[in-house]
């Protein structure tokens, strides 16, 4: 059943905030949902393309400052403070009457902090995981959120026992995964029944590609002298990236069997017999889609040393989250990275030797997706967030 229609006395007029590409996404279907219960409906803020083509009126693209790990944002704090006095101004000015915030914390803080100063609710959708590391800023979200929508099962239970307004609607990347069509060009092109395909996704944003791709292109070249008949096809998220995944294949790899594309994701995870990834929401999909996975990530030896004093984290990989149990295996490279690549390329080389290991991950990716990978969260989202903000 689809959510009711909201009537609104007045056109709501929301400051979004999302600093990263799969965010945007997110609030793209978001808006397009507010759209659809309330079409006199305006929408602001920082976000990326995707947002601007479903109606925001960008003042920042935010997503160009996407990073991740304390050592990679010191630099670029001058340039996030400049940005959070736009929203400031905005907000002085009565320009909007409600604000969301979509995951980046660490700068969505300053703003949920500066339109409180305003009187402005506040709505954290895809709140940042404290019941993982830093729970202590669950201080921030009752002083400045006046209500999370959350996306994991779990996270209801754990934000109300610490005292939050909450709501539970769902993870919005299920609503990507089932609405988006594929290129069935694309699939009848590169479908193979003769050879076994692996999907190879190096990340969204320039920094991780750079630093995730040279590991990943390693184990390929490990893996083609076992399996030489298996083709890696890359999936990067645009032509840039593209672009400088392949001038990293160097004249002694002009024989692999790689295909590097851009924007062609969801294409490559449907052809894939298995999975190499980094961590990320990502995930979802190959969970969604039931595709054995090995996660390899990379962080920098302060974010490893800064993140093992303060995380309880056990796993970078939402469903090994959600499961409570390793069922995509995943591996850490901090600094030296031969450990981790060697590891990797083990569990890997296990998926495409032993058919049964990828139909036992398979298994286990469809018995969590059950009850989890549903659509329907940008929908229920907007419904809620229309109906506080008319009440507030």
């Amino acid at each position: 059943m689809q959510p009711p229609t909201v009537s609104l006395n007045q056109s709501p007029r929301i400051f979004f905030s999302v600093g990263e590409p799969s965010g945007d996404v997110h609030g793209a279907n978001l808006i397009r949902a507010l759209r659809e219960k309330c079409s006199t409906i305006s929408v602001r803020g920082f976000g990326g393309d995707k947002m601007v083509d479903a109606g925001l009126q960008s003042d920042f693209d935010l997503t160009t400052l996407a990073v991740v790990g304390f050592a990679e944002v010191l630099p670029k704090l001058r340039e996030f403070f400049r940005v959070a006095d736009i929203a400031e101004d905005v907000f002085r000015k009565g320009l909007v009457d409600g604000v969301v915030l979509i995951d980046f914390p660490g700068f969505n803080w300053h703003i949920a902090k500066r339109a409180k100063k305003y009187g402005l609710p506040v709505y954290y959708y895809l709140p940042p995981q404290l019941w993982a590391w830093g729970s202590w800023r669950i201080k921030k979200i009752r002083k400045y959120v006046d209500r999370v929508l959350c996306n994991i099962p779990f996270e209801k239970d754990w934000f109300e026992s610490r005292g939050v307004a909450v709501d539970y609607v769902g993870h919005p990347f299920f609503d990507v995964v089932y609405s988006q069509p594929l290129d069935q060009s694309f699939l009848d092109r590169w479908r193979e029944s003769s050879l076994l395909q692996v999907g190879v996704l190096p990340g969204s944003r320039h920094h991780e590609v750079h630093r995730i791709w040279p590991l990943q292109l390693e184990i390929i070249r490990r893996l083609h002298e076992e399996f030489p008949r298996v083709r890696f096809l890359v999936a990067a998220l645009k032509d840039i990236h593209a672009e400088w995944c392949r001038s990293q294949i160097k004249g002694s790899d002009v024989q692999l069997p790689i295909e590097v594309f851009s924007a062609k994701t969801s294409e490559i995870i449907s052809l894939a017999d298995c999975v190499l990834t980094k961590s990320g929401s990502v995930s979802l999909e190959l969970m969604a889609r039931e595709k054995p996975t090995v996660v390899l990530y990379q962080v920098s030896n302060l974010t490893y040393a800064l993140g093992k004093m303060l995380t309880r984290l056990t796993s970078m990989t939402l469903p090994n989250m959600i499961a409570g149990v390793t069922i995509m295996p995943e591996f850490l490279a901090a600094g030296k990275s031969k450990v981790a690549v060697k590891q990797a390329e083990v569990a890997l080389a296990d998926l495409l030797r032993n058919p049964e290991s990828r139909e036992k991950q398979r298994d286990s990716l469809k018995t969590l997706g059950k009850d989890f990978a549903q659509p329907g969260a940008s929908a229920k989202a907007a419904v809620l967030l229309l109906e506080y903000l008319r009440s507030h």
